[in-house]
């Protein structure tokens, strides 16, 4: 490596390294704009974020958003406990901030967590009803309480418990950073990142609720207004090192993210490799994100193949699963060519039913067992062919 090469490679990786969680940097929010049509059971946006000369990303990574507790729930959180918001706290690291500011910025007063329910019941170690809900005995009546609660209900339920505001910071659960996987490539968007975010918007206990940051993105995030981020790289989600390889990617609902962001690169940068796409949502008509980009890639050719899984717009319901079964045959061929397997997107349900389906999968198209299918995919784990980015 060249001298000026090498600076430049320290240079870069010094800025990189500048900007992280606990010193992000302050973007702009670019473009904010509905991905879903009216009449949707959801609502996703498109988020673009500037960054800063020398701020560099890869497909495959995350970017961090630091969020705010919305403005009305300190409030009313405040009003709960009965304080006023401008006594003084000690943060995290021993900044004194007002109460208000600690609420809003360091502490997480969204979703209650069983933790938070069983440090609060230290500061009433006499109260029956806490009791009763807390303690390693207690776990699933604990579970039953937190579900669809946040902190402003415990403190609500059991008023006068918090006595001082320091208190908090032994209760609550640090405010920290969403990360949410990059959409686009810098290969096409030099001085930005994208994402692709799904708003959380519910109501339980009698309250309205909503998603910390993907609330802010969707209320509060205009263009214009700023953000602090920082980007986090993720070097187990990655394109094949050699281009000519095939990839399948599957990514329904926001799980599209990446691979957006890999098909732009691919295209970007001349990639031969040939690229399969499956995309699932509840109905093509309002849900199809990035249904023009998509086709356009297709139609020049980026796209080899793009299998869509729409659940309601048949009676029975079909799933990107679904369309990997019917697709068995040459899938199969595509992972004998060396193709690179890719699934993004929900953890709980989706991940494994893509995984059953990819053992099916193998297993047909090879005229073979489940315990082959397993042995094959094992390897393909092993060969870093088999990658998942799952939350």
């Amino acid at each position: 490596m060249s001298e000026v090469l090498e600076q430049e490679t320290k240079a870069t990786e010094a800025h990189a390294a500048k900007y992280t969680r606990n010193n992000p940097y302050i973007s702009t929010v670019l473009y904010n704009e509905l991905l879903t049509a009216a009449g949707s059971e959801k609502e996703t946006r498109h988020i673009e974020l500037s960054l800063e000369e020398g701020m560099t990303y890869t497909p495959g990574d995350a970017v961090g958003i630091v969020p705010d507790n919305r403005e009305e729930l300190v409030q009313a959180t405040l009003a709960v406990l009965g304080f006023k918001g401008d006594e003084r706290v000690l943060d995290h690291y021993k900044v004194e901030i007002s109460l208000e500011e600690a609420l809003r910025t360091r502490l997480g007063i969204g979703k209650l967590a069983r933790g938070s329910l069983n440090q609060f019941a230290k500061l009433a170690p006499e109260n029956e009803k806490l009791k009763a809900v807390t303690g390693p005995e207690h776990k699933a009546q604990a579970e039953e309480y937190c579900w669809g609660r946040e902190f402003i209900d415990l403190a609500a339920d059991f008023p006068g418990v918090v006595t001082d505001p320091q208190q908090l910071f032994h209760v609550l659960q640090r405010l920290t950073p969403r990360m949410y996987s990059i959409a686009s490539s810098q290969a096409l968007h030099k001085d930005n990142v994208q994402t692709t975010v799904r708003v959380i918007r519910y109501e339980s206990h009698g309250r309205q609720r909503q998603g910390v940051a993907s609330g802010q993105l969707g209320d509060r995030s205009l263009k214009g207004t700023t953000m602090p981020i920082f980007l986090h790289s993720n070097n187990n989600f990655r394109l094949p090192a050699d281009t000519n390889v095939p990839v399948i990617m599957i990514g329904p609902g926001t799980g599209i993210a990446p691979f957006r962001a890999f098909l732009e690169e691919r295209q970007a940068t001349g990639q031969k490799g040939d690229n399969w796409l499956f995309f699932g949502e509840q109905r093509e008509a309002l849900d199809f994100l990035y249904k023009e980009q998509f086709a356009a890639m297709k139609k020049d050719g980026v796209l080899t193949h793009l299998d869509t899984a729409f659940s309601r717009d048949q009676t029975k319901k079909v799933y990107v699963q679904d369309r990997m079964r019917e697709k068995s045959t040459e899938l199969y061929k595509w992972l004998q060519r060396g193709a690179y397997f890719y699934v993004c997107g929900d953890a709980s349900r989706m991940a494994k039913d893509v995984e059953a389906a990819l053992l099916d999968v193998i297993a047909k198209g090879s005229n073979g067992t489940l315990d082959f299918a397993a042995e094959y995919l094992s390897a393909m784990k092993k060969q870093k062919r088999y990658q998942r980015d799952v939350y």
